[in-house]
């Protein structure tokens, strides 16, 4: 079980200051985050020590992570907002 306590420091983290990273990673560690396994736990964790002009360029898919790892976990929290 997740912690109120982590969510909330995670919630944090997750707060980038650049709306569109803001729009995705906020409403994914609120309701996803705590779904997840120990393994996608420490993946998003990580993703979230990586710089915002990266991963804006993973969000907006005008690049890819060199880590396919972290590039997996862009695209379980892209899957979530956009349509199939």
């Amino acid at each position: 079980m997740v912690e109120d306590v982590e969510i909330n420091r995670l919630y944090w983290h997750s707060r980038r200051g650049m709306l569109e990273l803001d729009v995705l990673l906020v409403p994914f560690t609120r309701e996803v985050y705590s779904t997840l396994d120990e393994v996608d736990r420490e993946l998003y964790e990580r993703l979230l020590t990586c710089e915002d002009q990266d991963m804006f360029g993973w969000f907006m898919e005008r690049a890819e992570s060199d880590d396919p790892e972290l590039q997996r976990m862009v695209r379980k929290i892209l899957d979530r907002v956009q349509p199939k």
